[in-house]
């Protein structure tokens, strides 16, 4: 199997398949496909596991199996926000949480779930569940603006905007803390922030998509419907 992420930040994903070769991607991603491909639309998991990151990871109930069934099959899949895609590979030894919403597909022996992350760690744009992935394979995300990644050293701290947040090592140390003193956190604006201690690796989007809601006073059509809560400044989603 092979990849190509093409016209970042206007990116897709391309899927070169052989025969017997799949892949698995969230419904709707797909954008064209070539060859002979078969195609299996089903639920991510157990029924448990398939509502849990549905509803609490912000991703579809069904999930798209697909197939070749010959060589020489391409499909291009992509994610609704206007940014990178990224590839990010995962084994035993280094599983990822990652951004609720950003999935767009994964590679066989990639595992999503969903983790609680209390409140003193609600972080991904104050989101109290995000996306677990293990295994053994790649998985591939989208979010807004250009995603970066960067390596944290033994011994040194990171600090990031929540908001900016795509993913990070599942085995990293972090918390959120205060944006400097209580007039900075209240008037910086930056609120609340992530702290990661190294070793880790994070990926980090440059833009902020809640940024570009306020500015063009756009409402997210669920929050205005009462479909989401705040419960102390972290939203959850119902």
């Amino acid at each position: 199997m092979e990849f190509q992420i093409l016209k970042n930040p206007m990116s897709i994903l391309e899927v070169a398949l052989k025969k017997d070769e799949t892949i698995t991607a969230e419904a709707g991603a797909l954008v064209f496909m070539k060859g002979n491909i078969e195609i299996d639309t089903k639920m991510r998991a157990g029924i448990l596991k398939t509502v849990k990151v549905s509803l609490l990871g912000n991703e579809t109930f069904f999930v798209n199996k697909y197939t070749a069934k010959e060589d020489g099959c391409v499909l291009g899949l992509t994610g609704p926000p206007v940014g990178d895609i990224i590839e990010i590979s995962i084994n035993n030894d280094s599983g990822f949480i990652v951004q609720a919403g950003s999935y767009i597909a994964s590679t066989p022996g990639v595992e999503i779930d969903t983790k609680w992350q209390g409140f003193t760690k609600g972080i991904f744009g104050s989101e109290l569940f995000m996306l677990k992935a293990t295994g053994e394979g790649k998985i591939f995300c989208n979010a807004y603006g250009g995603i970066i990644e960067k390596q944290i050293l033994p011994g040194e701290k990171f600090i990031l905007d929540n908001y900016h947040l795509v993913a990070l090592s599942i085995d990293s140390d972090y918390r959120v803390v205060k944006f400097g003193g209580f007039k900075s956190t209240i008037l910086g604006g930056e609120g609340l922030v992530t702290e990661i201690s190294g070793p880790a690796t994070v990926y980090f989007q440059t833009k902020n998509l809640k940024e570009l809601i306020d500015l063009l006073g756009v409402r997210n059509n669920r929050e205005t419907q009462g479909s989401n809560f705040n419960l102390g400044g972290f939203r959850i989603g119902m």
